[in-house]
């Protein structure tokens, strides 16, 4: 059995192989993902942002055991913030899912963000539809905050849940990150606190104002994940924007958008690392950052050096 049919029969061993090589930037990975696209699509994608400290990760727990209950198989993606000693990923969110990581139809994978040439999104990408081609009905990833990486890989998931919670410094912030833009459903977790309300008033008055090109209205849920509450809820909130999806064209309109992002994302990495691989690019990168430090040029005119054939 070859590796990717081996991957795509659902084999971890294969799946988790078949992820490193994209993580990594290994020579196969460009093939790779090449024999696994056409098997893509078939899986919902969530993705699930919010600020540090929501309760992301509980969220993602229980709304897993909720599927598994239904008989689905789940991937889980947990992109984390890299350990400064191994550029690996930081494992104590994970830790938590321990009983969920014990069932052989839940596949986790903690990704680092690690920033290296391509970086954290077009890699987490990949891994989805890794996962997506191995057979799993539901991929969720978990994003670490709302900074650019993790909106964009939010963004390509077919639905975006944004967690707030209330009680947290200025709930603004949320907005202030355009993470406003990105929800097709908001929760508002550890909703048993004081300022649900308010901030229920808050979202509301907010997505009144931007009114979304597709018409929908994000429903707002809330949930206390530690205690199970407002899961079932969450579930049927995801559906209803799936079925939204299937309905009309917003589906192709945001499958267009996601291919064209993706299409620049790879564009970038590969005309960054050909200009990096040209014959002595990487000396006259030292000599230039030298020149840089020491006032003697300025990044813009380095970058034009760079570029010159």
């Amino acid at each position: 059995m070859t590796e990717i049919s081996q991957l795509l029969s659902g084999q971890p061993r294969a799946i988790a192989r078949a992820i490193s090589a994209v993580e990594n930037g290994s020579e196969s990975a460009a093939g790779l993902m090449k024999a696994v696209f056409s098997n893509t699509g078939k899986a919902l994608v969530i993705g699930i942002t919010g600020a540090p400290g929501a309760g992301k990760s509980s969220l993602v727990d229980k709304l897993a055991f909720h599927y598994r209950e239904k008989g689905e198989r789940i991937g889980i993606i947990a992109v984390d913030p890299s350990s400064p000693f191994s550029g690996g990923a930081i494992l104590g969110d994970r830790i938590r899912m321990a009983t969920l990581g014990l069932d052989k139809n839940v596949f986790i994978r903690s990704m680092a963000t690690r920033g290296n040439l391509g970086g954290l999104s077009r890699a987490t990408v990949d891994a989805v539809a890794i996962l997506d081609a191995a057979g799993f009905d539901k991929v969720i990833v978990e994003t670490v905050g709302v900074g650019q990486d993790e909106v964009e890989i939010v963004k390509t998931a077919d639905v975006s849940v944004v967690v707030l919670v209330p009680g947290m410094g200025d709930d603004i912030q949320a907005i202030k990150a355009g993470i406003m833009e990105i929800g097709d459903v908001f929760v508002i977790n550890k909703s048993d606190r004081e300022g649900v309300v308010r901030m229920q008033k808050e979202i509301e008055a907010l997505l009144n104002l931007a009114h979304r090109p597709d018409m929908w209205n994000p429903p707002i849920v809330k949930t206390v994940a530690t205690e199970n509450k407002g899961i079932e809820d969450l579930a049927t909130a995801i559906e209803s924007y799936r079925g939204f999806l299937k309905s009309n064209d917003a589906s192709t309109v945001r499958r267009q958008a996601i291919a064209r992002w993706r299409l620049l994302e790879i564009l970038q990495e590969r005309l960054l690392s050909d200009l990096l691989n040209r014959n002595g690019t990487n000396e006259k990168l030292d000599l230039l950052a030298a020149e840089i430090a020491e006032k003697k040029s300025d990044p813009y005119s380095a970058v034009e050096k760079l570029l010159e054939k």
